[in-house]
């Protein structure tokens, strides 16, 4: 696989990170931060969560297939997504990065 779908699989995965708690926090009908408002409604959160999970299911799919179980898929998905997890943690706890 080249390179690049390396790289598109660990942006894809930040994406599929920062969907889910916006997501989950609209469906549930808590307002929760995004980019738009501190905090947005529920219905903004669920719109915004299924952007970013869109995003990442588009790019899944239309660069390179996603194979869990192969080491340089496994490694970069899972890059990806400790990345941004550990980033939105420190960013929602108030830390500055």
């Amino acid at each position: 696989m080249p390179w690049i779908a390396y790289i598109v699989h660990f942006i894809a995965a930040a994406f599929l990170t920062n969907g889910i708690p916006h997501f989950v926090n609209g469906v549930s009908g808590r307002p929760f931060r995004t980019p738009f408002a501190n905090p947005s409604s529920a219905t903004v959160n669920v719109i915004w969560g299924w952007a970013n999970l869109l995003v990442a299911f588009l790019l899944f799919a239309n660069i390179g297939p996603l194979y869990i179980g192969t080491p340089g898929d496994t490694i970069f998905a899972a890059a990806g997504m400790l990345v941004t997890g550990i980033a939105l943690a420190r960013f929602f706890d108030g830390d500055a990065i």
